[in-house]
């Protein structure tokens, strides 16, 4: 057993003394992070300054050491990414924070990553990633019975629900939000969820139910004065007055669309709310054939929403004012109107938009009616079935977590009983390592001498190999010192005395002699470049084999494709100077270019050209294919590569390209690999 003493003791001091050693260097980033963290609470920053610091504090925080000030500190990093709005390093400090806590199995934070994570992909539009991150959330708070944060994941699943049309299951949410805040005292988190199910009620044509949490969120934003700076009031009397529209009770829409246009500061602070009451207020007077102040309300609601740019407010007012128009017999303003409104909602590419002006046109627009009708049955049918679809999905969704945790909970009891069964094998395991050691012990002092003994051979065999060695190396460079000195040398002197023997000559003899002795020259010189081409073969080979590389690679696209391949090499570029990792990156995109050309572009003509300069190197790959948009935000694999590895090698990347124009990349490169210096402020 005191072996088994030895062993715990040391495997405990060598932690003990990783854990220190691991410390010392982080001792300076644990200071620089506190500084940032601090510095960070200006409010004066400037956005720049503030993503600058930001960038520094994640660099430094995502190495150190997994510990639980570290992911607090992370923590309040990705909240500060939320407030300025960078969405991208939202979601890559999330993933960290997620990593960490996971191994850490720190729920707190990991809630804090998984919602944030979500955040992102709501923000982005990716819904079933945002609802699949909300419902990790959401199982992770009611697990550990945080209602608050319970209760705020459920409002922004429901949100996500709702948004893909999953009515039903973003009622579900927001009920269940309710319930757990009813005695909280955050009064602003039950508001929105009271208008979050007034508008789920109003689209499942529940309005009576809809007026009541309208009325309900209204009340508690009076009893608490939650109205001032954030308009509440007037959101909730437009909501209200938008259900109202809907039972075709127009007076009482009227009464609330005024209530709401009574905060005269919504015009400056909040013009797209007051655009939809003073265009829904204009629509209720309409219907009640009150047209004192029509088309006037209409065109300035539109007036505000063009300056929004947003499309389906304004497709909204531009059928408000096909309607007007139409009944007041002005067919080709009524027309006009629809046309413009079913124009904006295709080019946005917004279905619920679509149907609105395709059922307008259907009822301005007599002789294409049918058309438009069929058309809207067209896209009715297809957005039914997609809203079907992404139910489906989300419930598979929530189905395949409940397995994942359900496999995760199974996987824990077999690791814990792994880990007796380990533990009880690792102690049946050392003490058998003991009666083997001991046997072991007497056997090494048997073979002791013996070692020894083999130990010498080798040397004395390892001292002779030497001498071996040493003596051939003398023998070659000793034949390298006669043939230079007998062969090369010797024959050099007589041809020295001949030529000056025949320098005074002027005879056809003399030159037909001295033309003999310039060959013989060349003779010599061949075998001196013979012997300094041995001895110096694997320089050579390196300096030229990039460029030689690059012309196989160029070569063997002009003999495989059909397109028309035009290539030139600067021959003044010192490609010894040049790094290596620079070259390597420099062929990788070269070959991964003429491979997209190869797949997408349908190129006839290629043009390559490598040149440079005392700095840089640059490669430029255009062709005359098929073009590509390059402001989508997805980009293929090959293309990401060519970014990453330019951006690798601290280079610049230029991609123009436009559809049926061809594309060009040009590449500029460092000669030499520098670090990256940023300066914060």
């Amino acid at each position: 057993m005191k072996y088994l003493f030895y062993i715990l003791l040391f495997i405990s001091y060598s932690c003990n003394k990783r854990e220190k050693s691991d410390n010392i260097p982080r001792k300076k980033n644990n200071q620089d992070l506190e500084i940032i963290l601090s510095t960070l609470k200006n409010n004066k920053l400037t956005t720049y300054k503030k993503k600058a610091l930001l960038d520094k504090a994640f660099d430094i925080s995502k190495s150190q050491a997994n510990t639980k000030k570290n992911r607090d500190n992370i923590s309040s990093i990705i909240f500060e990414y939320f407030y300025i709005n960078d969405f991208e390093y939202l979601r890559t400090s999330s993933n960290t924070l997620i990593e960490k806590s996971s191994k850490a199995k720190d729920s707190v934070n990991l809630g804090i990553g998984f919602r944030f994570k979500a955040y992102y992909y709501k923000n982005e539009r990716i819904f079933d990633s945002s609802f699949y991150y909300y419902s990790k959330a959401e199982k992770l708070y009611f697990k550990t019975k945080d209602n608050l944060n319970y209760a705020n994941v459920l409002l922004n699943k429901g949100n996500v629900l709702y948004n893909t049309g999953d009515y039903l299951g973003a009622e579900l949410a927001f009920r269940t939000a309710l319930n757990i805040l009813r005695n909280s005292t955050d009064k602003t988190k039950i508001y929105e969820v009271l208008n979050s199910l007034g508008n789920v009620s109003d689209e499942l044509k529940d309005h009576d139910k809809a007026i009541y949490y309208y009325n309900e969120a209204l009340n508690i934003v009076n009893e608490y004065n939650l109205n001032e700076n954030t308009h509440r009031k007037s959101i909730l009397y437009n909501n209200l007055g938008y259900t109202y529209q809907n039972l075709n009770n127009h007076k009482q829409a009227i009464i609330n669309f005024k209530n709401g246009l009574k905060d005269k500061e919504i015009r400056n602070s909040f013009p797209e709310l007051y655009a939809n009451l003073t265009d829904n207020l204009a629509y209720s007077n309409f219907k009640i054939r009150n047209y004192k102040e029509l088309p006037k309300k209409f065109f300035e609601a539109l007036k505000i929403r063009d300056s929004i740019k947003t499309a389906s407010p304004i497709v909204l007012s531009q059928i408000h004012l096909s309607e007007f128009y139409f009944i007041q017999r002005d067919t080709l303003k009524s027309q006009k109107f629809a046309k413009l409104a079913y124009n904006l909602s295709t080019q946005s590419k917004t279905p619920s938009a679509v149907l609105l002006s395709l059922q307008q046109l259907s009822n301005v627009d007599r002789k294409n009616s049918s058309n438009y009708t069929r058309k809207y049955i067209t896209l009715s049918d297809s957005l039914q079935l997609a809203e079907r679809k992404s139910r489906d999905r989300f419930n598979r969704i929530k189905l395949e977590t409940d397995e994942i945790i359900q496999e995760k909970d199974d996987l824990v009891e077999k690791n814990r009983t792994l880990l007796y069964v380990f533990v009880v094998s690792f102690i049946v395991v050392v003490l058998l390592f003991v009666v083997r050691a001991q046997r072991a012990r007497t056997r090494e002092l048997l073979y002791k001498q013996a070692q020894q003994k083999a130990n010498e051979d080798i040397y004395n065999l390892m001292m002779s190999q030497q001498a071996i060695i040493d003596e051939s190396r003398n023998k070659e460079k000793k034949r390298l010192a006669q043939d230079l000195h007998d062969g090369v040398l010797g024959r050099m002197f007589g041809l020295r005395l001949n030529l000056d023997s025949l320098n005074s000559n002027t005879d056809t003899e003399s030159a037909q002699r001295r033309l003999e002795l310039l060959n013989e020259l060349k003779t010599i010189e061949q075998d001196i470049r013979e012997i300094s081409h041995d001895l110096n073969r694997e320089k050579q080979v390196l300096i030229n084999n990039f460029v030689s590389i690059v012309h196989n690679l160029l070569e063997e696209q002009k003999t495989s494709h059909e397109a028309n391949l035009n290539y030139s090499i600067d021959n003044d570029v010192v490609w010894d100077k040049v790094a290596n990792a620079i070259k390597i990156n420099m062929y990788r995109i070269l070959q991964e270019g003429l491979q997209n050309i190869n797949k997408y572009a349908n190129a006839k003509n290629i043009s390559v050209e490598i040149k440079g300069d005392k700095e840089n190197v640059y490669l430029k790959i255009q062709d005359d294919g098929i073009g590509f948009d390059v402001t989508r935000k997805s980009k293929g694999i090959g293309m990401q590569n060519m970014i990453s590895r330019t951006h690798d090698c601290l280079g610049i990347i230029d991609i123009s390209s436009k559809k049926n124009e061809g594309t060009k990349i040009v590449i500029t490169l460092p000669i030499e690999s520098k670090q990256l210096i940023v300066e914060h402020e």
